[in-house]
């Protein structure tokens, strides 16, 4: 959703740091489950080392035995392909690698449940492909993962749920693989510009638009595209293909927001 469509906001809600007007939440069909949550803002003492973060972390998450942090701690950094910088002071961290230790801290206590607030904001094309590995790769072992973005093709890449927010109302839910498998527009391809048919088509019906040669119609209206298609061979046009056109997840979301 655009900004300010509540979707921080939920995630909060969520995570337990804020209450909601009404309603009850039940994460993961659970009372209170053990969550990671990751903010859009990560602030970190620059001066610790990775690994000293981390063990921080973990006896905040009340977990206790040297060895089964040290273990722990291991464990996250590995998930997140850090371990080669746990002795790291955090000042020196890349934005990168900074992205990925906030991925290690909401691991730590194993949470079946993720909430990553814009996980690959700010980064180079470099880092968020090597931040989207490793929520793939988490994904694949098991975890849930609600993820906000406004990049639209790391949504597509890595999610398999679709849910877009606008002014605190679900304005769309679906399936990803649905919401991309629909074909809401055909376009029928000639060898010539179409032009001169415009006024003979709108006359055919108001919904059918002219782009250059193509004819562009509704995907259902399978009468008006017979229709359409013999008036053009009766002109003189020959068809070259028909292209059943896929919506974009940008479409998706401009009719949602609008």
């Amino acid at each position: 959703g655009p900004n300010g469509a509540g979707k921080t906001t939920m995630m909060k809600i969520v995570a337990g740091f804020l209450q909601p007007d009404s309603g009850t939440v039940r994460p993961l069909n659970s009372a209170w489950p053990i969550i990671g949550y990751k903010p859009e803002r990560l602030l970190f003492p620059n001066q610790l080392r990775v690994s000293q973060y981390l063990e921080m972390i973990a006896g905040l998450s009340n977990i206790s035995g040297q060895h089964h942090v040290k273990e722990v701690v291991g464990r996250s950094l590995e998930q997140v392909d850090l371990l080669s910088a746990a002795n790291k002071k955090i000042k020196d961290c890349s934005k990168g690698m900074r992205q990925r230790l906030g991925l290690a801290q909401v691991l730590i206590g194993n949470p079946p449940l993720l909430l990553l607030d814009e996980p690959s904001n700010g980064l180079d094309p470099e880092g968020q492909t090597d931040v989207l590995q490793v929520i793939q790769s988490l994904h694949a072992s098991g975890k849930t993962i609600v993820i906000s973005s406004h990049h639209l093709h790391e949504i597509t890449q890595i999610c398999t749920e679709l849910v877009i927010l606008n002014r605190g109302q679900i304005h769309y839910r679906n399936s990803m693989a649905e919401a991309l498998a629909l074909r809401p527009h055909v376009s029928i391809h000639t060898d010539k510009d179409l032009a001169p048919m415009r006024t003979l088509m709108q006359a055919l019906h108001p919904d059918v638009q002219i782009d250059g040669q193509r004819l562009i119609m509704k995907n259902e209206a399978m009468a008006l595209r017979r229709a359409a298609m013999t008036i053009l061979l009766q002109n003189g046009y020959d068809i070259l293909h028909v292209e059943q056109k896929r919506i974009t997840l940008a479409e998706i979301y401009a009719k949602a927001v609008q």
